[in-house]
Parts: structure tokens; C-alpha cells; sequence
């Protein structure tokens, strides 16, 4: 009796032991993780070196570089010792782990939770059928940014029941209200006025300054709508059945409005006023990661369907974007233009790992 008491406490002191052990190998991975979480570098002896697989889109990379050196040369000499390390990297056919030998290291993000899991979203593109003056189903106004910026300026529901009419701000009308909220939300898209002409680029010019609210998730909370089964085609299906009044309901909730101004002739472009290239440039909250950073972004993969079934892979990827959405360790993926890209867009909302690539 008093062996079988003896085993006991032995065996329990050997739990203990191991866990302690794991308890302490948990703080130090933590502790690590934690390398860069509020935009500040620490200490060399704090540098995480991933041990990750090579990065697939190195022609991808190499190509957002070459455009932003064309196109930004200011940006691309503040951190050229950065790309040109880089460059040695990726043609010496080095590991992730050997950046040291080319002059830089890796600082793992923390991520929201502390333990690394960053935030990975996708964006891309839209190519919507306009006209340029209103025309039967085309009666849905895309407006350029009002002049009066010293005004407070009115929110989504204001702007649906006509406070912008007869200002001379309408620059091309759609045959959706959604595609319009959606190219909203995207930041930019091409037009097409079915005229034979090359695509019209609409980007960015600015937004009201009311709050944002997701319809997404406003659609989840109310039922509508499964968390797991959110998209942006789930959204657009969910509208197929739904009035223009029911459609405006759920839009005026989000009392932001954002504004656009045509280019002719022009590439997609980021904040960073340079062409992005698919899968290879995100958007970032420039207050954390400098424009022009360099990330190696570990990503999950999804399939057809937009389910994850564990297979990643490593990508080079720069900052040149921002978003209204985009705040903290959240890293929004520029996937490209056109319905295939806005489908694989709409099913990002996974966690992944990211380091930040510095001296």
C-alpha cells in the first residue's frame, strides 16, 4: 500500500515537472512573439527567425518592386538597401533563417492576441458596367469628392435621399446600389461603359468622415446570414431577393461614403500612389508598418469553395495600401481585379503569421 502511495506521488510530481516545462516553453514563445506589437524593434537578442518555406510569388515580388521603383523613386531609396538585400537573398536561393547573412532580420508580429496570429482579409478590384449619364437601369450615381471640406459632410443616408443632387458631383451612374457600396469598400474599381473604350480606373478620392459599420456583420447579427458562410457572394446573393428599400436599409447603417475620381489609362494603385500587383502588396495600418515595408507573410490557402484545409505558403509581400478597416496587426492581401479574385477576396477572414523584414 505504502509503494502504490510512494508511485503515486512520484507520478505526481512528474506531472508537475513537465508541466512546468511547457508552462515555461508557452512564456518564452509568447515573450517572442511579442517582438513587434506596438511599431517599436527590440533588442537583436529578441530577433524571431522563421523557419518557413521559400516564398512562392518571387516573380510576383520582384515585379511590385520594379514598379514601385519606377513610380515612387523616393520610396524606393529610403529603404534600397532593404530591396537590394533582399534581392541577394532570393538569388543566393537562401532560407528564411539565413536573412542574417544578407544584413537583416525578421520581427515576428504579435498579432492581435500576443501569440502571433495576425488578421489576414483579402481585397481586390471590382469591374463594374456604367454609364455616364443616367440611362434606364444605369440611375445609381458614383460622385466625386465634394469641394466644401470645412463642412461637415453628409452621411450614406443623407447622400441616398438626394443631399448631393444638382451639386455637379455625379461622375458615372451603375445599375447597382451593392456594386457601388462593394467598389466603396474596395477602395477603387474599373468601369466599363460598354463604349468600346479601354476600362475607366476609379480610385480613391475620399469619404465623408462619418463611422464605419461592416454590413456583414450587421447581416450575421440579424440572422440573415451564417458567420461561417460570410462573403461578399454570399452578401450578393442575399441581395438577389431583396427590394432597393430593403438593399438601402442595410447600406445606410454604414454612414460612411466614400468619393472617387476617374483615370484614364492607369494601373490599380495603392495609398503608396503605386501600381499594385496581385499577391504581392497589401494594405496595412501605416501607423505600425511603414509604407514600403517588406512582410513575409505566412498564408493560409483556401480552395475553390473558400474552405481552408491546412495547406499554406510563404509570400514576399510590400505595404503600399491602407484601409478604413485596416488597424493594428491586420494585413490586407491585394488579390486583383475582376469577379475571381472578388470571390477569393470575399472568403478571407483567417489568421496567419507575419514577420516584418529590417535591418
Amino acid at each position: 500500500m505504502k509503494e502504490n502511495k510512494l508511485q503515486l506521488h512520484i507520478y505526481t510530481l512528474l506531472v508537475v515537472f513537465i508541466l512546468s516545462l511547457l508552462t515555461s516553453c508557452q512564456g518564452n514563445s509568447n515573450s517572442r512573439s511579442k517582438q513587434f506589437k506596438d511599431g517599436k524593434l527590440p533588442y537583436d537578442l529578441n530577433v524571431s527567425y522563421p523557419h518557413l518555406a521559400t516564398p512562392v510569388n518571387v516573380t510576383d515580388y520582384n515585379i511590385q518592386i520594379e514598379k514601385l521603383k519606377n513610380t515612387s523613386p523616393s520610396l524606393y531609396y529610403k529603404n534600397q538597401h532593404i530591396y537590394e538585400a533582399i534581392d541577394v537573398w532570393i538569388k543566393k536561393s537562401l532560407k528564411s533563417k539565413e536573412l542574417a547573412k544578407v544584413g537583416l532580420k525578421s520581427y515576428e508580429m504579435a498579432g492581435s492576441d500576443g501569440y502571433g496570429n495576425v488578421h489576414i482579409t483579402g481585397y481586390y478590384t471590382p469591374i463594374i458596367k456604367a454609364r455616364h449619364q443616367p440611362t434606364g437601369e444605369f440611375k445609381y450615381p458614383i460622385y466625386k469628392m465634394p469641394t466644401q471640406k470645412k463642412r461637415k459632410l453628409p452621411s450614406r443616408e443623407q447622400i441616398y435621399n438626394g443631399a448631393l443632387v444638382n451639386k455637379g458631383l455625379e461622375i458615372a451612374y451603375s445599375n447597382s446600389l451593392l456594386d457601388n457600396f462593394i467598389m466603396e469598400v474596395q477602395g477603387s474599381a474599373y468601369l466599363d461603359f460598354e463604349d468600346g473604350l479601354p476600362l475607366v480606373f476609379f480610385s480613391y478620392a475620399g469619404k465623408n468622415g462619418h463611422s464605419y459599420s461592416s454590413i456583414g456583420r450587421i447581416l450575421v447579427e440579424q440572422g440573415e446570414i451564417a458567420k461561417e458562410d460570410m462573403s461578399i457572394q454570399a452578401i450578393k446573393n442575399w441581395a438577389k431577393n431583396k427590394s432597393e428599400k430593403q438593399i438601402k436599409e442595410l447600406l445606410i447603417q454604414n454612414r460612411s461614403f466614400v468619393f472617387f475620381k476617374p483615370q484614364y489609362n492607369a494601373e490599380v494603385k495603392g495609398a503608396a500612389a503605386v501600381p499594385l500587383v496581385a499577391n504581392a502588396s497589401v494594405a496595412s495600418d501605416k501607423s505600425l508598418i511603414p509604407t514600403g515595408s517588406v512582410i513575409l507573410v505566412d498564408v493560409p490557402l483556401l480552395d475553390s469553395d473558400g474552405q481552408y484545409r491546412g495547406r499554406r505558403e510563404v509570400r514576399l509581400m510590400v505595404a503600399l495600401d491602407v484601409g478604413g478597416a485596416i488597424k493594428g496587426h491586420h494585413f490586407d492581401l491585394y488579390l486583383g481585379i475582376g469577379d475571381k479574385a472578388g470571390e477569393q477576396a470575399g472568403y478571407y477572414n483567417h489568421f496567419g503569421r507575419a514577420w516584418l523584414i529590417k535591418p
